[in-house]
C-alpha cells in the first residue's frame, strides 16, 4: 500500500456525517418563524402527526413549564426511559420544585442519561430545555456516546402553559413572567436546532397536535440483528472481477448477467447472502464489473456491502467533490468513462446509500471495513462512521512512511465477531474474535470469504499482480502471522479472558502473581507451551459403608446432565504429562517461519529439539533434554508406523498424558511425607503390640486396646503398601544392582527403561483441535499408536519379525462403556472398578462419550469425573480415614468450587487450543494458557 487512503486522516473532514446519512433531515410539522404565520394564530385541522425515533438516541423534550412534556413523556415512552429533572432535583432536595438544587439535579440527570445511553438504552430528558445551553450539554453527551440526538418541541400557547400550571398545587402561585420567558427563549431556538446538532426535530404546535401525535421507534440503518443468515462474507475486491466471478462460483452462487452477458446478480440456491466488506473499486482491470455485480446483488436482496474508503473517495468525485486521482482512482475514473451516464450516476446513488457498518445475527456479527470497537457497534456517527472506513493509527509512520495502524483487535473483548478488510494481510486470521478479510488479492495474494456461521475461510488465489505495493504483502493486520512477543502486561494483574464455552472468565490479580512466578521459574520455554491441562473434579461423595467415592454417583451425575454414554477410563498410577510431538527437528525449527507453522506461534525452537514433555503446571519432566527427546523419538516413530501422520495431515501432535511411575516426579514428596509416616508406623506398632502382649501375659486386661493398636498398625502397612505401589525403579540397573528396573525394560529406551507413558487424547494438530472428538475415537487413534510400538521397538533393538516381548514405553489405557440410564451397564461398570481398585489400580475416570456436552440450559457439562478406588484414598486422606468416624467427617466436602474450577480451566484450555487451531499469534494462545495455571494458585482443597 503506498498511499493517504489506508488512513484517510488526510481528508477526514469532507467525509459526510454517519448521523445526517442514516438519520435523513430534519423534520418539521409546520411553519417556524419567519413563515409569515405567528405561531399563535389559530392552525387549520391537521391529519395526525407521526414521529419517527431512532430506537437508541437522546430525545430531548423542548417547552415552556405547562407545555405538557410530562404527559406526554408518559404517553410514548416507558417510564424507565424518561428522565426527568423534576424528578431528579426531588433526589436531592427531597422537593421537585426546589429550583436553587437545579445544578446537582442536571448533574444526577446527565449521569444516568449516559449510563443508558453507553447501555444501548433509548434515554428522553424531559425538561424544558429552552435556552441553548442547556441542550447543548445534551447534545454533547449523546454525541460522546455516538447517538443521534433528537428534539421533540411542544410549542403551546401562553394560556395554556399558565391554565395547566395553576391547576397544579405545586405550581399554582408560578409567575406568569416565568411562562413568558420560556416562550420568548423557545421562539429565539426554533431555528437553531438542526444547526446546534439535532438530526431530527419534530415540532407539535397545540394541544390538537399534541394529542393525535403518536412516536413511531425506527430500526437504525445499521441494525440488521434480525437478518439470521447464512452469509458469505466477502474481503476487498479492489476491481478484481474475474476473482470475485471464481471466489462466488466456488461458495456456490449462480451467476445472472445482464442483455450484454456481463454478470448483473448472483443468487445462491441455498438462500445464502454475501456481504462485501467494501473496497469494491480501484487499483484492478475492472471496477465497473464489480460495481455491476455488487449493486445487482444488493438490489435484488441476495447481498449486503458496507462502504470502503475508496467507495468514500469515489462517491465524493462522483458528487463533483476535488479529490487526487491517486491510489487507483485515476484507474477507476478512466475505466468508468467508458460506461453511460446513466451508470455513473446510479454508482454514485449507491455509495450515497451505503451504511458504515451493519450488526447481524442477532449482534453475534459486525461487517465494517476497517474494524469496529464494541463500544461502536450499532452506533450512528461521524466518529464511527470515521473508524469504520479508515481505523485508527497510532500517529507513528513505518520505514515506508505509511501509517502504523492502532491495533485494535488486541484490545477487543466483544462477544460480537467483526469481520472486516481494508488492512492487507497473507492470510486470514482470527484474533480475540475479530478478523480481517483482506488477503491483497489486487497485490497478488488472494480473495477470501468467511462462510458464516460456520467460520470456514474460502479463497481463490490472484490470477497475476495486478498492482504493486509500495512495501511487501506483509501481516499488518492484529494477530497476522508474525504476531508480537509476549509482553508481560498480557498476563499481569487481574485479566479477564473470553472464552468460547463459557464466556468471560476472571483471572484474580494474586492468582495471576503465582503463575507469573512459576512460568518465570520454573516452567519450559512458552513457546513450548500451547496448552495446559485443567484440574479434575471427583465424583459426588458416597454414601456407600466405607467408600467415600464411588462409581454409582459418577453415573448418577451425569444421568442427571442427561448423559447416557459415558466411557470409564482406567485412571493410572503417575503425572499428568502434555506431549507435544514434532515430526522430526526440521519441523520444530520451521514452525515460526512460513504461513503454516503451528497456530502462527513462533516457537523458534533450538536446534536438536523435536517437541516438548510437561507437567501440567508447565515444568519440564526430565532435566536432561536428551531423556526428552529418546521419548519424543519413540512416540514419533510410532506415530510413523501407525500411519498417524498421513491420516491427521499433520507433522506435530499434541498430546495429554499420563507419565509413569508417580515417583518419577514425586520422590521428594514420597520419602519427606509418605515414607516418613510408614517408616515411623513400621517402627513405632511393632514395640506397641509387644508390649501389650507382654501386659496380657501378666493378666492386664489390655485386650480393647491391643484390638485398637491392631487395627491401627494394619492401617498403617495398607497406608505403605498403597504409596508402594506407585513407585518403581527407572533406567538402566547398576552392574552390582541385582534388581532389575520394574516393570520397564523397553528395547532402546536406556533412561526410559521402567518409563510408562500413557496417551488417552489427541489435543491438537496442525490447523484443528481435536478436543471435540468423541473419546472412543480418540482412543481407537491411540490404540493404534501404542501397537505400533511393537514393530519400532523390534527395530529399534534388532529383532527379527517385526515384535518383541518387552515392554516398551506407552502403555494402554484400559476402559468400559456404560450406559448410565441402563442398570445392568451400571453394574457392570461398577463391578468393573471394583475389580481394578481391588487389584491395585487408583481408579478410573469417567466422561460422556461425545466432548464438548452441554446442559438443557447451555451450561457445559464437567469432561470428566475421578472415581478413586478406596485403598488409593488412604495415600490422600491418610492410614485410618476409612474408620466410621473419620468417613463421617470426611463426606462433609465442599465440591462446588472444585467443580467450578475444572470447568473454568477445561474452557480456558479448550480456547488455548481453538486459537492455535486458528493460527492466533503465541500471546493470544498464551493468555488462556496463563490462566490456567493462574487458577491452579485459587484456594481449593487439594485433597479433591
Amino acid at each position: 500500500m503506498t498511499d493517504d487512503d489506508r488512513t484517510g486522516y488526510g481528508e477526514k473532514n469532507e467525509h459526510p456525517h454517519e448521523d445526517q446519512q442514516e438519520s435523513g433531515s430534519a423534520q418539521d410539522s409546520g411553519p417556524r418563524q419567519g413563515s409569515g404565520e405567528p405561531p399563535s394564530q389559530p392552525r387549520p385541522e391537521r391529519a395526525p402527526r407521526t414521529l419517527a425515533v431512532p430506537d437508541l438516541s437522546l430525545v430531548v423534550l423542548i417547552g415552556a413549564t405547562g407545555s405538557g412534556k410530562s404527559t406526554f413523556a408518559a404517553r410514548h415512552f416507558r417510564p424507565t426511559e424518561v428522565l426527568s429533572s423534576d424528578f431528579c432535583r426531588g433526589l436531592v432536595s427531597d422537593d421537585e420544585n426546589d429550583q436553587s438544587a437545579s445544578g446537582d439535579a442536571f448533574d444526577v440527570l446527565h449521569f444516568i442519561a449516559g449510563k443508558r445511553l453507553a447501555a444501548g438504552r433509548l434515554t428522553v430528558v424531559d425538561a424544558t430545555n429552552v435556552q441553548s445551553e442547556a441542550r447543548t450539554q445534551l447534545v454533547r453527551l449523546a454525541r460522546e456516546h455516538d447517538v443521534l440526538p433528537v428534539a421533540i418541541v411542544l410549542d403551546m400557547p401562553e394560556q395554556v402553559c399558565a391554565a395547566r400550571n395553576a391547576a397544579r398545587a405545586d405550581r399554582a402561585g408560578l409567575p406568569r413572567r416565568v411562562i413568558q420567558r420560556h416562550q420568548r427563549e423557545l421562539r429565539r431556538s426554533l431555528r437553531h436546532l438542526e444547526r446546534e446538532g439535532f438530526r431530527k426535530v419534530h415540532i407539535l404546535r397545540g394541544p390538537e397536535e399534541v394529542e393525535s401525535a403518536e412516536v413511531v421507534t425506527e430500526r437504525r440503518f445499521n441494525d440488521l440483528r434480525h437478518l439470521t443468515g447464512p452469509f458469505d462474507i466477502i474481503g476487498d475486491v479492489h476491481g478484481c472481477r474475474s476473482e470475485l466471478e471464481t471466489l462466488l462460483g466456488r461458495l456456490g452462487y449462480a451467476l445472472v448477467r445482464d442483455a450484454l452477458g456481463r454478470p448483473a446478480d448472483a443468487v445462491h440456491p441455498g438462500g445464502r447472502t454475501a456481504v462485501f466488506v467494501g473496497d469494491l473499486v480501484d487499483r484492478g482491470p475492472d471496477s465497473p464489473g464489480v460495481l455491476r455485480l455488487v449493486m445487482g446483488m444488493v438490489g435484488a436482496g441476495h447481498a449486503l456491502c458496507v462502504p470502503g474508503n475508496h467507495e468514500n473517495k469515489l462517491g465524493r468525485y462522483l458528487k463533483g467533490s476535488k479529490v487526487q486521482h491517486t491510489h487507483g482512482l485515476a484507474e477507476t475514473v478512466e475505466q468508468l468513462e467508458k460506461e453511460d451516464a446513466a451508470f455513473r450516476t446510479e454508482v454514485g446513488e449507491f455509495i450515497r446509500g451505503l451504511v458504515s457498518h451493519y450488526v447481524l445475527d442477532g449482534g453475534g456479527l459486525v461487517v465494517c471495513h476497517a474494524g469496529l470497537p464494541e463500544k461502536y457497534h450499532g452506533r450512528t456517527s461521524g466518529r464511527v462512521r470515521s473508524f469504520a472506513l479508515y481505523g485508527d493509527t497510532t500517529g507513528e509512520t513505518d520505514e515506508f512512511g505509511l501509517p502504523v495502524r492502532y491495533p485494535w483487535a488486541e484490545d477487543y473483548r466483544g462477544r460480537a465477531a467483526v469481520v472486516y478488510g481494508h488492512t492487507p494481510t497473507p492470510r486470514a486470521n482470527w484474533l480475540n474474535n475479530t478478523l480481517c478479510l483482506d488477503t491483497g488479492c489486487v497485490f497478488g495474494g488472494a480473495m477470501t470469504a468467511l462462510r458464516w456461521p460456520e467460520r470456514e475461510l474460502v479463497d481463490v488465489p490472484a490470477e497475476r499482480v495486478w498492482y504493486e505495493p509500495t512495501k511487501p504483502l506483509a501481516s499488518e493486520a492484529p494477530g497476522g502471522a508474525d504476531g508480537r512477543p509476549l509482553d508481560l502486561n498480557d498476563v499481569a494483574g487481574r485479566r479477564i479472558v473470553e472464552t468460547r464455552y463459557m464466556g468471560r472468565l476472571a483471572v484474580k490479580e494474586e492468582n495471576a502473581a503465582a503463575a507469573l512466578e512459576v512460568m518465570s521459574r520454573f516452567a519450559i520455554d512458552p513457546r513450548l507451551l500451547p496448552y495446559l491441562p485443567p484440574t479434575m473434579a471427583p465424583c459426588a461423595t458416597s454414601s456407600e459403608e466405607g467408600y467415600l467415592e464411588h462409581p454409582a454417583e459418577a453415573f448418577a451425575g451425569y444421568r442427571a446432565d442427561g448423559v447416557r454414554e459415558v466411557v470409564c477410563e482406567e485412571k493410572h498410577m503417575g503425572s499428568r504429562a502434555v506431549a507435544l510431538v514434532c515430526r522430526d527437528e526440521t519441523v520444530a525449527g520451521e514452525l515460526p517461519h512460513g504461513p503454516e507453522g503451528m497456530g502462527g506461534i513462533p516457537i523458534g525452537v533450538p536446534k536438536g529439539v523435536s517437541g516438548a514433555l510437561y507437567t501440567r503446571t508447565g515444568r519440564p519432566f526430565f532435566d536432561d533434554p536428551e531423556v526428552t527427546e529418546r521419548l519424543l523419538r519413540r512416540v514419533r516413530d510410532c506415530a510413523e508406523e501407525a500411519g498417524l501422520w498421513d491420516e491427521l495431515e499433520t507433522d506435530w501432535l499434541l498430546l495429554d498424558a499420563e507419565l509413569m511411575p508417580w515417583s518419577l516426579k514425586a520422590t521428594g514428596l514420597l520419602r519427606k511425607q509418605y515414607a516418613a509416616v510408614g517408616a515411623a508406623s513400621g517402627a513405632a506398632f511393632p514395640g506397641v503390640l509387644g508390649a501389650l502382649d507382654a501386659a496380657a501375659a501378666r493378666g492386664v486386661e489390655v485386650a480393647p486396646l491391643r484390638g485398637r493398636q491392631q487395627d491401627r498398625a494394619a492401617d498403617a502397612a495398607a497406608f505403605t503398601e498403597a504409596y508402594r505401589r506407585y513407585c518403581w525403579r527407572v533406567g538402566a540397573p547398576a552392574a552390582d544392582d541385582e534388581e532389575p528396573p520394574e516393570p520397564g525394560g523397553g528395547a532402546g529406551l536406556g533412561e526410559l527403561d521402567g518409563v510408562r507413558l500413557a496417551p488417552f487424547q489427541i489435543l491438537a494438530v496442525r490447523g484443528r483441535s481435536l478436543a471435540g472428538l468423541a473419546h472412543t475415537e480418540q482412543l481407537a487413534l491411540l490404540d493404534r499408536l501404542i501397537a505400533a510400538e511393537g514393530a519400532v521397538a523390534a527395530r529399534d533393538s534388532g529383532t527379527a519379525g517385526g515384535a518383541t516381548d518387552l515392554p516398551g514405553l506407552l502403555a494402554t489405557t484400559r476402559r468400559i462403556l456404560v450406559d448410565t440410564g441402563d442398570e445392568t451397564s451400571v453394574a457392570a461398570g461398577i463391578a468393573w472398578w471394583q475389580e481394578l481398585t481391588a487389584a491395585g489400580g487408583e481408579g478410573m475416570v469417567v466422561k460422556p462419550v461425545q466432548a464438548l456436552i452441554r446442559q438443557a440450559d447451555g451450561r457445559l457439562v464437567q469432561p470428566g469425573v475421578k472415581c478413586r478406588g478406596r485403598e488409593y484414598l488412604r495415600i490422600i486422606y491418610g492410614p485410618e480415614y476409612t474408620r466410621p468416624e473419620n468417613l463421617r467427617r470426611l463426606r462433609v466436602r465442599h465440591l462446588g468450587h472444585k467443580r467450578s474450577l475444572a470447568l473454568r480451566e477445561y474452557a480456558l484450555g479448550l480456547e488455548a487450543l481453538d486459537r492455535m487451531a486458528d493460527g492466533e499469534p503465541l500471546w493470544r494462545v498464551h493468555e488462556a494458557v496463563f490462566a490456567v495455571l493462574a487458577l491452579e494458585s485459587e484456594p481449593v482443597d487439594p485433597r479433591l
